[in-house]
């Protein structure tokens, strides 16, 4: 399903500064106040887990919530022993799985990096604990799921009307980063088609261009 560029709390900066200065780099959010940040900055880590490894797995509890700064993570179900590619966080995405992090129930899907992956973590106990301290983000945290679960919606639905080639414009407009990154494979799951039927796309468009 084609997703729409999440807005993160916390916005990616140069990894580097990052592990040097998290402090720093929560100020980049704009919604933390100073004693906020130092609480934060003390229970956050960053981590980088290398290309083909799991943040999360189907059955798994999820432990974490995850920011990414640098990387690719893939988010899919499996059915029947398919692989079905449900969206793709990049940088200054969160990459958690709300279901399974909110109500703390075994995941139904992966989350898995394409690439070497580089983020932020906060155990689900800290996360808890940090919100119970400040009830004004705890709101806050939830406004936002209740707009992305909105979102979600809405995204799903424009999913079922629309045709495969209409899905895969919808890629190249607003994930075009994602076709230099991601095997042909997951981006036909990603639109619901066969690799076969992408190419197919991507060659009609192609004579359609060069008509022109």
């Amino acid at each position: 399903m084609i997703t729409k560029k999440s807005t993160p709390i916390l916005k990616a900066v140069d990894v580097e500064t990052v592990e040097q200065d998290i402090s720093q780099y929560l100020r980049g959010s704009g919604m933390l106040n100073e004693h906020e940040i130092e609480v934060l900055s003390q229970i956050m880590t960053i981590k980088t887990v290398k290309k083909g490894r799991f943040l999360l797995k189907e059955g798994q509890m999820s432990a974490f919530a995850y920011t990414i700064l640098k990387g690719c993570v893939r988010e899919y179900y499996l059915k029947d022993g398919e692989e079905k590619t449900i969206s793709f966080y990049t940088e200054g995405d969160d990459a958690s799985s709300t279901s399974s992090y909110v109500l703390q129930m075994p995941s139904k899907h992966y989350l898995e990096c394409l690439e070497d992956t580089t983020l932020t973590v906060v155990s689900h106990k800290n996360d808890t604990a940090f919100k119970k301290q400040f009830p004004r983000l705890a709101t806050l945290c939830y406004s936002k799921t209740e707009e992305q679960l909105g979102e979600y919606q809405e995204i799903a639905a424009q999913y079922i009307v629309s045709t495969p080639e209409e899905r895969y414009l919808k890629l190249v407009e607003t994930r075009p980063d994602l076709l230099d990154r991601v095997p042909q494979y997951q981006l036909a799951s990603y639109i619901g088609v066969t690799p076969e039927s992408l190419s197919r796309i991507r060659n009609r468009l192609r004579s359609a261009a060069y008509a022109f």
